[in-house]
């Protein structure tokens, strides 16, 4: 009788071992999982921020590009392949909009993002060189705006 209980209590405790290392790698695998879920969504996040502000600021390069062709030929070859230019950069700057949305849901970032993207417009607008470097400066600062607030989102 003692060595089957003996042999009972090897075998339970057996099984408890089994239980509970299968429950305790269950829980390492979800964790590490979800871990490297959110890395993912980071790196997704950071791409994204990434891309809109180089789009964006290429699209403020094409915008200086413009005022500046629209001045020496208003209308001309080069003036329109400047306002094509511009076109086609504020085209790569709305689907790194559209990127950005749908991987962050950061509150506030995309009213800075949009308010970059409306700086960036508004540079070729500019009355003359002191508008234009103002206006070149409130772009400024609103990309600093923005690169803080995605730092501090993938903290």
């Amino acid at each position: 009788m003692d060595a089957v209980f003996g042999s009972l209590i090897a075998v339970l405790g057996t099984l408890f071992g089994s239980i509970s290392t299968y429950v305790f790698q269950r829980k390492a695998t979800e964790r590490a999982a979800a871990e490297a879920r959110l890395e993912r969504l980071r790196q997704e996040r950071l791409t994204a921020y990434g891309a809109f502000a180089g789009a964006v600021t290429d699209l403020k390069r094409g915008a200086v590009s413009q005022w500046y062709r629209r001045k020496e030929d208003n209308g001309g070859p080069a003036h329109l392949a400047a306002i094509a230019e511009s076109d086609r950069l504020a085209a790569a700057v709305e689907a790194a909009v559209f990127r950005m949305h749908m991987v962050s849901d950061t509150e506030g970032l995309h009213d800075l993002a949009d308010a970059a993207y409306a700086s960036a417009r508004q540079t070729r607008r500019a009355d003359d060189e002191a508008d234009l470097r103002e206006r070149e400066g409130r772009f400024e600062a609103r990309m600093k705006e923005f690169i803080a607030a995605t730092a501090a989102s993938l903290r």
